[in-house]
C-alpha cells in the first residue's frame, strides 16, 4: 500500500479519537428517517418529572422525563431507578425532542467466548479489543439464558443483556430471541473470496458499550471485515468475512429497517466477534443474514433501537 494512502487512514483515525463526543449533525440523515439525539451521562440528580446528567464531555444536561416514559433497570423501574451515580442512556421523545421517552439504567451487554466457569461466575472472553469480563449469572436468569445458551461451558459462545450491580455485571436475558445454531466458537478458517463483493449490506445490527473497548468514541460501530494492510490493522483472532473489506474511519449509511430512521457511522474498532453467531434479528420479520454490525450504545439509540431488545434489522451502504 503506497505511504500516503496508509499516512491518511492514520491521519483520519487520530481525528476521531480527538474528537469531542456531542451531538451528530442533522445532515447526516441522508435516506430515510432524521435520526434521534440520544444522551449518555451520569445521574446528578432525579425527580418524577426532571432528569439531570452529567455528560461524557462534563457539561450538565437537564430533561424533563415525559409522562409515558418507560425507564428500564434490570426491567421495567419507576424513577426510584434513577439514583445519583448511575449510568444512564436516554432516547428523546423524537427528533429535536427534549423529553427523556425512554431510560436505561446501568445497563450493559457482554457477548464472546466462554473461558472458564465457577458456579454462577463466567470468565468471558470479548476479543483482543474489549479482553475479558467477569460476568455473574444470578439463579433467577440461569434458566432463561439456557434456553438460547444450553451449554455455558468453556468454548461456548454467550451474548446476554445485564446490569451494573455494586462493581459487577450480572446477566439478565439473552440478547438475542433467536436460537444460536453453533453453541461453540470455531476456529477460524480461511475462505477464499470469489466474485464481486457486496455494497450494500443487509442483516442484523447488534450493540455495544464502548467504554468497555477503552474507546473515546461513543458514535460508531465494530465491523467485522476490517482491512489487514494499514492503519486498520485487519480483526486478529476474528474468523474471515465475506463483508467488503474496510478501514478505521470509513463510513457506513445505516438504516434501521423496523424505524427506517438513519445516518452516517463511522467504523471505530473491529467486530472480531459478530462474525460467530449465527443467530438472526427477528424485531420486524427476520433479517436475511446473521450480524454484519455492532453499533455504539448512542448509535444504536439514535436509529431507534431498544437497548433491552439486543438488536434490529439494518440495511448498510458501504461509502457513504
Amino acid at each position: 500500500m503506497p505511504p500516503l494512502l496508509t499516512r491518511d487512514l492514520v491521519l483520519r483515525r487520530r481525528r476521531l479519537r480527538e474528537a469531542v463526543p456531542g451531538p451528530r449533525p442533522p445532515e447526516q440523515h441522508e435516506a430515510g428517517g432524521r435520526p434521534l439525539r440520544s444522551v449518555e451521562g451520569t445521574v446528578v440528580e432525579a425527580s418524577p418529572h426532571l432528569l439531570v446528567l452529567a455528560a461524557p464531555d462534563g457539561s450538565e444536561v437537564r430533561l424533563p422525563i415525559s409522562a409515558n416514559a418507560f425507564i428500564w433497570h434490570a426491567g421495567a423501574a419507576g424513577a426510584g431507578a434513577l439514583q445519583p451515580g448511575r449510568d444512564v442512556i436516554v432516547r428523546p421523545t423524537g427528533t429535536g425532542g427534549l423529553a427523556a421517552e425512554r431510560i436505561w439504567v446501568d445497563i450493559t451487554r457482554v457477548t464472546g467466548v466462554i473461558a472458564g466457569r465457577s458456579g454462577h461466575v463466567l470468565e468471558v472472553d470479548a476479543g483482543p479489543h474489549r479482553g475479558r469480563t467477569a460476568l455473574v449469572i444470578p439463579a433467577e436468569a440461569m434458566s432463561s439464558i439456557r434456553v438460547r445458551h444450553p451449554l455455558l461451558e468453556t468454548g461456548s459462545l454467550i451474548d446476554v443483556i445485564g446490569v451494573r450491580r455494586g462493581g459487577e455485571i450480572h446477566g439478565l436475558q439473552p440478547a438475542s430471541k433467536s436460537p444460536q445454531p453453533a453453541s461453540h466458537a470455531e476456529p477460524a478458517r480461511a475462505r477464499r473470496r470469489s466474485g464481486s463483493v457486496p455494497t450494500i449490506l443487509r442483516g442484523t445490527a447488534t450493540w455495544y458499550d464502548p467504554a468497555r473497548s477503552g474507546y473515546a468514541e461513543r458514535h460508531g460501530a465494530a465491523y467485522p471485515a476490517l482491512d489487514s494492510h494499514g492503519d486498520a490493522g485487519g480483526c486478529g483472532t476474528g474468523p474471515p468475512s465475506p463483508l467488503p473489506l474496510l478501514s478505521i474511519a470509513s463510513e457506513l449509511h445505516v438504516r434501521n429497517d423496523c424505524t427506517g430512521l438513519a445516518t452516517r457511522v463511522p467504523i471505530i474498532e473491529c467486530g472480531c466477534l459478530a462474525a460467530r453467531f449465527c443467530d438472526r434479528c427477528v424485531r420486524c420479520g427476520t433479517s436475511p443474514r446473521g450480524r454484519v454490525l455492532e453499533l455504539t450504545r448512542t448509535a444504536f439509540v439514535d436509529l431507534g433501537g431498544d437497548l433491552d431488545a439486543g438488536c434490529f434489522n439494518v440495511t448498510a451502504r458501504v461509502g457513504a
